[in-house]
């Protein structure tokens, strides 16, 4: 029985009679079985580049497709992908764990403390005048205290006695459920000012991301149930999900740049608070007060899980 030759370097530049990948017999530019090309060379520079950049980084027309509908269209994206044009977008997921890692990245390199995930970030001021409102609470609380007889104790603790001791009944209760719990809150108490911030924000950008994620379902979860007798399924209220999710990242990385100017960071900001009640009103319908209602019981739900999630994720970081 005559063996089947194996197509030489010279020949990869026709078309071979038998797929290199799955030795189909073919007679065209494409494998009919498993789809590989039938006439390969060696990638030349500009090739590979052009795979590398559209394949990879998808800098094609399906990024930008997408990125028109998704920042100046709000749910048109989704109402396309749920009629079934979807070969010209991005992908869904692909859009949304993108923009995550691209805006956690950012939000790592650049140290921004004024972001907060799942909600507009405030601007500096805002953020100054919430910090001495704290400081001012903080004080008051140390003055009752001080005229309640506990004015050694205030005085001689520094930050980690005042951890130390603060946190002595939850430490007992950790060490309750487990020993291994236990020892790692009491090294964590133990920490300096600065070993407790290194631990914080090395489990914050560690295991975050991956809370936030897991939310998607909870944040679908939510939609499902304030409009139920629509029609939707579940997926359809997933894929909206990922679409303005993905949207909220994007705008809270754009406003993290810092040659963005402020006239266009403002602008955002309020893009990023009605894009998704009006994103709501495109895809599911109804009036604008009905919608309104329904997107404050979003947030509202949507925030208290998320910072919840924020937290339990950052104390797992810690505690393992």
């Amino acid at each position: 029985m005559p063996e089947i030759a194996v197509n030489s370097q010279v020949d990869l530049h026709q078309a071979a009679s038998d797929c290199p990948n799955c030795e189909a017999h073919v007679s065209g530019n494409f494998c009919h079985q498993c789809g590989q090309e039938t006439v390969l060379h060696p990638p030349s520079t500009r090739e590979f580049m052009h795979e590398f950049i559209g394949h990879y980084v998808a800098l094609e027309g399906k990024l930008w497709k997408s990125l028109g509908l998704l920042l100046f269209r709000p749910g048109r994206l989704t109402l396309e992908y749920i009629k079934g044009r979807r070969v010209r977008y991005v992908q869904p997921l692909r859009l949304y764990l993108t923009f995550s890692l691209i805006f956690f990245a950012v939000l790592k390199l650049g140290g921004d403390t004024h972001v907060n995930v799942g909600q507009p970030p405030a601007t500096e001021k805002a953020a100054e005048k919430i910090a001495a409102k704290a400081a001012q609470k903080a004080a008051a609380k140390a003055e009752a205290k001080r005229e309640a007889g506990n004015e050694a104790v205030l005085i001689k603790e520094d930050s980690v006695n005042e951890i130390n001791v603060g946190s002595q009944d939850i430490r007992r209760w950790l060490r309750g459920i487990s020993p291994h719990l236990g020892d790692k809150a009491d090294e964590f108490a133990d920490m300096s000012g600065e070993q407790r911030d290194a631990a914080l924000k090395g489990a914050f950008y560690h295991y975050v991301p991956y809370a936030i994620f897991f939310m998607m379902p909870v944040f679908a979860f939510y939609l499902k149930v304030l409009y139920l007798g629509s029609g939707r399924r579940y997926g359809e209220h997933l894929l909206f999900a990922l679409h303005t999710n993905g949207f909220a990242f994007l705008a809270m990385t754009l406003m993290m740049l810092p040659l963005v100017p402020g006239i266009v960071d403002f602008a955002l900001w309020l893009w990023l608070v009605f894009y998704l009640p009006t994103a709501m009103r495109r895809v599911y319908g109804g009036s604008r007060t009905l919608t309104g209602l329904r997107w404050t019981v979003l947030m509202l739900l949507h925030l208290l899980t998320m910072g919840a999630a924020t937290l339990l994720a950052v104390a797992y970081g810690v505690l393992h």
